[in-house]
């Protein structure tokens, strides 16, 4: 069983940054797919960032140039940083990870406003 664990969301305001993270927990390879959804008030679940077992990553190009995907494979750890923040980003972040199946967190919120 893999449990995953979203933390860092909060409040910020526009402009500024924030970093998440998401642990996982149980046995896991590092060759595993994870990445970061998001879904906003009123709005569809979208695909964030991901990133492959071998380092390889993908953005949605809503967050190109502003958001890094990033993994610890040591810690078992997933991150994503999110920088020059947009009222337009708040929303609850989840992360996945795909080992034999898929899996989610929780989800964490950010809540980005002035």
């Amino acid at each position: 069983q893999v449990q995953l664990v979203e933390s860092g969301g909060g409040l910020v305001q526009p402009g500024g940054s924030l970093r998440l993270s998401c642990a996982a927990s149980g046995s896991i390879s590092s060759f595993n797919a994870m990445g970061w959804y998001r879904q906003g008030p009123g709005k569809q679940r979208e695909l964030v960032a991901s990133i492959t077992g071998r380092g390889s990553t993908n953005y949605a190009d809503s967050v190109k140039g502003r958001f890094t995907i990033s993994r610890d494979n040591a810690k078992n750890t997933l991150y994503l940083q999110m920088n020059s923040l947009k009222p337009e980003d708040t929303a609850v972040y989840l992360c996945y990870l795909v080992y034999q199946q898929l899996y989610w967190g929780q989800g964490t919120q950010v809540t980005v406003s002035s």
